[in-house]
Order: structure tokens, then C-alpha cells, then sequence
């Protein structure tokens, strides 16, 4: 009995940490999370500094991975990182809280002499708000798919969320000034012999670490490629008849992780999936139980790396 109260009270005290560090919750909304009173709060974040749980960020030690993490990367091979969001919670404020957790869970995957590329999108730019500052030397952030589309340069969306990024890590910021998808195959493999793109496309090869989000087009929240414009009608019923699932930086797959012979993929401007699983860091964001379809996809093609979750869609994902 007493080691199922000491690990009953370890795996509070851990989340309470992640509300209070990672989340920003006063002691009184993690209280009331918890359903106990502001003194037991404090206590249990006393027990976690006092324990090691909590040093300068909060942490879950790799040999106190907690049963849902294992599970996780038992099944599929990669390192979750599961944020606590109660089932209640708005979809607009989970994903809030998700990609709170993930600008100060990124800080130590990034440092000096490494690049990082950057897939924007509406989980990114939610992430890219929360960013803490931690200087870095040498470093480089580099956009992985073009934003303008047939209404919009994209500029303004794009690089404000790169800028973010390199002002918190004082990291060079390279954009990405092509189209997100080109109307003609043909054309995007004239301009990707162009000397300007090819030494982008360089950087890119040579990233340490891509970040990105999953798109879906019946997401909670909106992805940004979906309702920004970038496709029209003809490419929804295309993308329909291919069925894709979901896409990473505007390159798209289907539930088994295939994106091979997906006619929208030959006009994208983002990195291809192989390219991508040669990045020796993959970080993706993921909120909400309507983005399952889109990662269980990205699951099986073997994008990832890391993933950072919310802990309601994590339970979702090992129902299957």
C-alpha cells in the first residue's frame, strides 16, 4: 500500500509541475484541476523540487517515463512527451497549452552550431508565442515549404512566425520565398535549379532538427494550408480521390503512410517524407482528437522522432 501511495503521489506532484512550469497555471486553477486545495498544490510542487522531478524546467526522468509514454513509444517508436489538458477542455485552449508546453520543452533540443527547420502552420505559430529566449551562436533557422499562394504572398504569415523563432534563439533566419505549391510541376523543377533556391534547399539537407505540425482538413482547429487558401476545389477532390489523411510542411500522405504517387505532392514545395526521415531529430506537435487520422498516418510513415501530445489524444491514439 505504501508503494501505491508514493507513486500515486510522484505522478501528481509530476503534473502539477507541468501545469505550474510548463503551463503557467497559478496554484489556485491547478487546484481546482486537481480537485484538492491550494496547500496540497504546493506541497506537491515542494515534493517535486524536493524529489528531482523539477530542477530548472520540468522534467520526467527517461527511467520514470510514465505508463502512457511507454506505451506510446513501445507501440510506435518514439519519444512522447505527454501534456496533461483535462477532457473538457476547448480546442482552441488546448492546443494553447500543448504548444505552451512544447516552446519550453524544444529549448534543450536546440542550441548553439545546429540548424532548425521550420514548417509554418497554425500549431507552429501557436508554439512560436511561447517560445522562451535562449541565445545561441552559429545557429540557423530555415523555412521548410513556401507560403505564397494564388491570393497571398504568404510573407507576412511565414516569416512572422520565423522571426520567432531566431529572435528567441538569436539564430540566423533563412525563408523560403517559393510558392507553397506550384501550379505546374515543371516549373518548380526549373526554379529548384536555380542557384538562390538550390542553396535553401542545401540548408535544409543539413538541418539537426525539423519542427512541424500535422495538417488535416477536418481539424478542430483550422490548418492554415486547408482555409488559407492554398487549395482550391479541384485540388480538395484530388486530394480526396489520393486518400490522404494529412500532410506534413504541404506534402501529403494516406493512413498507411504512403505519399508516393499523390499528384499534389509533385507540385509542393515542402521537403519529401524520405528527405524528412533523414533528419536526425523530428520533433511534431500534436493537439486534438480530430488530428488522430493525420497522425496515426504520420505515424506509420515514419516521420517522427518526438512527439509532443495531449494527454487526452495520447489515450486516444493506443485505442486502436
Amino acid at each position: 500500500m505504501a508503494d501505491t501511495a508514493g507513486a500515486e503521489k510522484e505522478r501528481d506532484a509530476l503534473r502539477a509541475a507541468h501545469l505550474y512550469y510548463l503551463q503557467d497555471l497559478t496554484m489556485e486553477a491547478i487546484a481546482t484541476e486537481l480537485h484538492t486545495s491550494r496547500s496540497s498544490v504546493s506541497r506537491l510542487l515542494g515534493y517535486a523540487r524536493d524529489t528531482g522531478l523539477v530542477e530548472i524546467q520540468v522534467k520526467s526522468p527517461l527511467d520514470r517515463l510514465s505508463s502512457l509514454q511507454e506505451r506510446i513509444r513501445a507501440r510506435h517508436g518514439v519519444t512522447a512527451h505527454v501534456v496533461p489538458v483535462p477532457d473538457s477542455t476547448a480546442e482552441v485552449d488546448r492546443l494553447e497549452r500543448v504548444a505552451m508546453s512544447a516552446a519550453r520543452i524544444l529549448g534543450p533540443f536546440f542550441d548553439s552550431n545546429m540548424t532548425m527547420g521550420i514548417a509554418w502552420g497554425s500549431t507552429l505559430s501557436a508554439v512560436s508565442r511561447h517560445l522562451q529566449e535562449k541565445v545561441t551562436h552559429n545557429s540557423q533557422i530555415v523555412q521548410l515549404n513556401g507560403a505564397s499562394n494564388a491570393r497571398t504572398t504568404g510573407i507576412g504569415y511565414a516569416s512572422e512566425i520565423m522571426s520567432r523563432f531566431g529572435t528567441a534563439f538569436g539564430a540566423y533566419v533563412q525563408q523560403f520565398p517559393v510558392p507553397a505549391f506550384f501550379d505546374d510541376p515543371r516549373t518548380k523543377e526549373v526554379l529548384w535549379r536555380e542557384r538562390s533556391i538550390r542553396r535553401v534547399l542545401e540548408i535544409q539537407k543539413h538541418m539537426d532538427i525539423a519542427l512541424f505540425g500535422l495538417g488535416s482538413a477536418y481539424a478542430d482547429v483550422p490548418s492554415h494550408v486547408y482555409v488559407g487558401g492554398y487549395l482550391d476545389d479541384d485540388d480538395f477532390q484530388q486530394l480526396g480521390r489520393s486518400q490522404v489523411v494529412g500532410d506534413v510542411a504541404t506534402v501529403f500522405y494516406r493512413a498507411d503512410g504512403s505519399s508516393e504517387d499523390i499528384p499534389m505532392n509533385a507540385r509542393s514545395s515542402g521537403p519529401s517524407l524520405e528527405w524528412l526521415r533523414k533528419v536526425s531529430r523530428r520533433v511534431c506537435v500534436v493537439s486534438g482528437r480530430s488530428k488522430l487520422p493525420a497522425l496515426r498516418g504520420a505515424l506509420a510513415a515514419g516521420v517522427m522522432t518526438d512527439l509532443i501530445i495531449d494527454e487526452t489524444t495520447a489515450h486516444s491514439l493506443l485505442e486502436d
